[in-house]
């Protein structure tokens, strides 16, 4: 009945034990030959866990569907879009809606070739087309090769007219959810001058209290603190359930609107956020497990391997996209 024997690997309560260990004491299961005591002393033996062990069928049994366990964990990460045609002129930006520069696409790309190997099923972004393109050109690298659409729930005809028709297309796209909430600071009177200009006129202080502390806005502007409140609402009211829930999350967003969710996950003080600086393009992860999430690595080097303390999880999902590669 089970005549071609164990599945490759088991897990014996005290780590993984190879089939060979099994093929070198030549034990092979058959309901018609097998003795039932042998077995059992053999398990114990071993110190095998019965609960954990699994049967290959016969080759003339039907196969039946494989479910796959659900993860007790998730990934999210976050991205900071890369540099934009305005980082790039020294101007304060804000909420104006400047795109990426050259070298602002390559940082969102090269970002997308860090995170290929991390699974991503909701993706959202700021209203803003720079945290859109970063997440969309990172999404390129991707080896799942699903694509990411924009979700229009505007109003009803937004809704009708972006429907897709065909489940096969639907099962290969990744939602994308922007919000405005999850923009960059407003800076008011400041957005398109000069940051060097700026700090000539106004002093260097009074700039450097604007930029830098929390709760101080600029002229007509946000403060920090102002935007974290609108950006940590809508975490914890849209996407850390979703995350909660088992699903996947990419966050393509703002230098402030990120030091906001980052200083909430962290527990970050006011003061420890404002010394917090984040890089252009350059992804964090953090790990959802156990109603916790925590930080499990950013990347210091062009390439994921020997960047991310992976989980169990994450290494199994890269290996599978590898043999989907073969």
């Amino acid at each position: 009945m089970y005549d071609r024997g164990f599945s490759s690997t088991y897990d014996s309560g005290v780590g993984v034990i190879p089939n060979s260990t099994f093929n070198a004491h030549a034990l092979r299961i058959n309901s018609s030959k097998a003795s039932e005591t042998s077995i059992f002393h053999f398990f114990r033996k071993n110190k095998i866990n019965l609960n954990s062990v699994t049967c290959a069928k016969s080759s003339s049994a039907p196969d039946e569907p494989k479910k796959s366990p659900k993860s007790s964990e998730t990934a999210l990460i976050l991205i900071r879009h890369g540099e934009s045609l305005w980082n790039q002129k020294n101007l304060f930006t804000g909420c104006v809606d400047v795109p990426l520069s050259r070298r602002g696409v390559d940082e969102a790309i090269e970002a997308g070739r860090r995170i290929s190997n991390i699974p991503i099923d909701m993706i959202y972004t700021s209203s803003l087309i720079r945290a859109q393109m970063t997440a969309m050109l990172a999404m390129t690298k991707h080896r799942k090769k699903k694509v990411p659409i924009v979700v229009h729930k505007e109003d009803d005809r937004s809704i009708a007219w972006s429907r897709i028709f065909s489940e096969q297309t639907s099962s290969e796209v990744i939602p994308v959810v922007t919000a405005w909430q999850l923009n960059e600071r407003m800076y008011g009177e400041l957005q398109g001058l000069n940051k060097k200009e700026t700090a000539e006129k106004y002093g260097k202080k009074k700039v450097h209290e604007w930029r830098r502390s929390y709760d101080i806005p600029p002229p007509n502007g946000e403060s920090l603190a102002m935007c974290a409140e609108r950006a940590v609402a809508y975490f914890k009211d849209q996407i850390e359930p979703q995350l909660l829930a088992g699903k996947n999350i990419l966050i393509a967003a703002h230098g402030n609107s990120l030091r906001s969710i980052i200083m909430h996950l962290d527990k970050l003080t006011s003061q420890e956020v404002i010394d917090l600086e984040l890089s252009t393009g350059i992804p964090m992860l953090y790990i959802a497990k156990g109603g916790k999430i925590s930080r499990r690595g950013s990347p210091t080097c062009p390439r994921t391997v020997g960047v991310y303390a992976y989980t169990s999880n994450l290494a199994r999902y890269r290996e599978l996209l590898e043999n989907m590669e073969e």
